[in-house]
Formats: structure tokens, sequence, C-alpha cells
């Protein structure tokens, strides 16, 4: 049998080059659980207005992680410590914060069990997987119930401005073909910092900011809110 470094790149259309960091990274995408995202559509019913939205969770959750590591590259730039283990659950927690969407995502949501949200749904995944995986994913899930002692931690994975609405509107926007909502990630991220233990933006980025806001109010009155999606959900 061939024996690999259970290493792997994947092409993404809005990075380039994504690569896995490590063994237990490529061990959870390899999942079953991780690998049904491959058939849940990211977008729900948008593509019935817009042809080209028949994006994944599965190119979101590689995306936001790939996001993730620049993030975690550019605050240890500025001397904001973070460790092996820390690093190790905030991929963890990014990648695997939608595994429990269902099918169509949102828009199916609360129709096949009611009062379930996906993000229970994404905890019960992420304790099966941490068993699986010998208490491995104790530090991601603390992040992801944003229990972590450091707060900048839950920040990176959820928040007004976490690695996942910044992956999600560029590559909604990309797949929708509404260029409105494109934002400039990478601008973000070089600006972000900690202050106190909260993740802040220093005052350069407060256009890039604006500009995530606006395409943000954009993205929902013209693609996620469009009428015709909604009635056809």
């Amino acid at each position: 049998m061939v024996k690999t470094n259970k290493l792997n790149v994947f092409n993404d259309p809005i990075y380039g080059f994504i690569g896995t960091p490590n063994e237990l990274i490529f061990s959870l995408i390899s999942h079953p659980y991780f690998q049904r995202l491959r058939r849940i559509s990211q977008m729900g019913m948008s593509y019935m207005v817009y042809p080209g939205a028949h994006h994944t969770r599965f190119h979101h959750a590689l995306g936001s992680m790939h996001l993730m590591t620049k993030a975690i590259q550019v605050l240890r730039m500025k001397e904001v410590a973070i460790s092996e283990d820390e690093e190790n659950g905030l991929l963890c927690a990014i990648l695997l914060h939608d595994i429990g969407h269902g099918p169509f995502s949102h828009a199916l949501e609360g129709f096949v069990v009611n009062d379930l949200s996906h993000e229970n749904l994404s905890m019960q995944f992420m304790m099966e997987l941490n068993r699986e995986f010998n208490g491995q994913l104790e530090t991601a899930i603390s992040i992801f119930k944003g229990n972590h002692p450091k707060p900048f931690l839950n920040q990176l994975v959820s928040s007004q401005l976490d690695m996942d609405r910044l992956d999600y509107l560029k590559r909604d926007s990309f797949y929708s073909g509404v260029t409105e909502g494109n934002i400039n990630s990478d601008r973000l991220i070089s600006m972000l910092n900690v202050v106190d233990g909260n993740l802040v933006v220093e005052e350069k980025g407060i256009y890039a900011v604006e500009k995530f806001l606006m395409a943000r109010r954009i993205m929902y009155w013209q693609v996620y809110l469009h009428k015709t999606g909604l009635v056809a959900a």
C-alpha cells in the first residue's frame, strides 16, 4: 500500500491553492461527516435567480479555513501570542463551523426538525468527531462555543467581522455574479489586531470595513432575500 504524508492541495477559484496545514485537518476533511458538505448548497435556492450559485458548504469551509491561516499569520507578525494548540483550535473550529447544515442550508433549516439550528447540529458533529479523534478538538469546541478565555480567538470564528463572513461574502458574490458584494478580504485581514484581548481593526482599515458593511447589506437586499429565492424555499 502506498503511504502518503496526509497532505493535500485544493485549487480554489477565489484564493488559488489552499493547503491542508496538518494531518488532523486532512483527516477531518476526509471524514464522511465533512465530505457530505460537497452536496450541501451554500446559497439554498438562490440558483433559481443566479444560475451560477451552485457552490457548496464544502467550498466555503475550506475558504474560511484559508482566511483563518492568513489571519493567524498577520496577528503573529504583530506579536499576538497564539500557541500551536490555539492555532489548531481556530482552524478546526472554522473548518467545522457549518458541518451541521442540512439540504439547501438555511432554506430548509427548521423545516426538517423544528427548533434545531445548524449551530446545535454542528456542535453535535464536533462532539462526536472529538471522541473519534481522541480529544483533539477540545480547544476547537471551546472556541466554537465562545468560551475560550482569549476573546479574540472566539471572535475570529464568530463576530461581526469573522472569517466566516469574509469568505461567504466574497464567494457568494463571485458565484452569483453580483459584483457589489465583493470585498477586499486581504486588506481587512491585514488590518486586524488585538487590544485588551479583543479583536480590533486598525484605523487605516476603516474604509475597508465600510465597504464590507455595504457589501453585506447589498448582498442581503439583492441576493439572500430575493423574493424568488424566498418563495422557492
